[in-house]
C-alpha cells in the first residue's frame, strides 16, 4: 500500500502541475510572477518527490529480495516497473541537481530571462516523467493480471 500511494503522490503531483497549474501560470501570470510560482511550488514538491522515492526504492526492494527472493526472480512486468523507477529517479536527479538550483539562483537574481530559459528546460524533463510515470502505473496495475 505504501509502494502505491507513494507512486500516487509522485505522478499525480506531475500531473497536476504539467497539466493544470502550468496553463493556468501561463494564462495569468505575467513571466516575472510565473518564474517566481514555479520555484516556490518546486520548493515545497520536491521534497515530497525524494520522500516518495525513498519509500518506493525501500518497500520495491523489500518486497523483490524479500518476498520474491531477488532479481532473478523477477516477472517481466517487475523488471519493466524496475527499470523505469529508475530511470524517473535518474530524470528527478537531474531536474533537482541541475535544472531546479539554476532556477532558484535565477529567480533569486531577479533574473526572469534565465529562468525562464532554464524552466524551458524543465518542462520535457517533467513530461518524460509524466509520460513514464503513467506507464509504470498502468503496468503495475494491468501486470500482476498478465502474468
Amino acid at each position: 500500500a505504501v509502494h502505491g500511494m507513494a507512486a500516487v503522490a509522485w505522478v499525480g503531483g506531475i500531473f497536476f502541475a504539467y497539466m493544470a497549474l502550468r496553463p493556468a501560470a501561463n494564462k495569468t501570470l505575467e513571466p516575472a510572477d510565473r518564474v517566481r510560482l514555479w520555484q516556490s511550488a518546486y520548493t515545497h514538491f520536491f521534497p515530497w518527490v525524494w520522500l516518495m522515492i525513498a519509500l518506493l526504492l525501500a518497500t520495491g526492494y523489500a518486497d523483490l529480495f524479500g518476498r520474491l527472493g531477488g532479481l532473478s526472480n523477477e516477472t517481466m512486468y517487475l523488471k519493466l516497473m524496475h527499470g523505469i523507477g529508475l530511470l524517473m529517479v535518474v530524470a528527478f536527479a537531474y531536474l533537482y541537481f541541475g535544472l531546479y538550483r539554476r532556477l532558484s539562483v535565477a529567480v533569486a537574481t531577479g533574473d526572469t530571462p534565465g529562468a525562464a530559459a532554464v524552466m524551458a528546460k524543465m518542462r520535457p524533463v517533467m513530461a518524460t516523467n509524466l509520460t513514464l510515470g503513467l506507464i509504470v502505473t498502468a503496468i503495475g496495475i494491468a501486470g500482476p493480471a498478465l502474468g
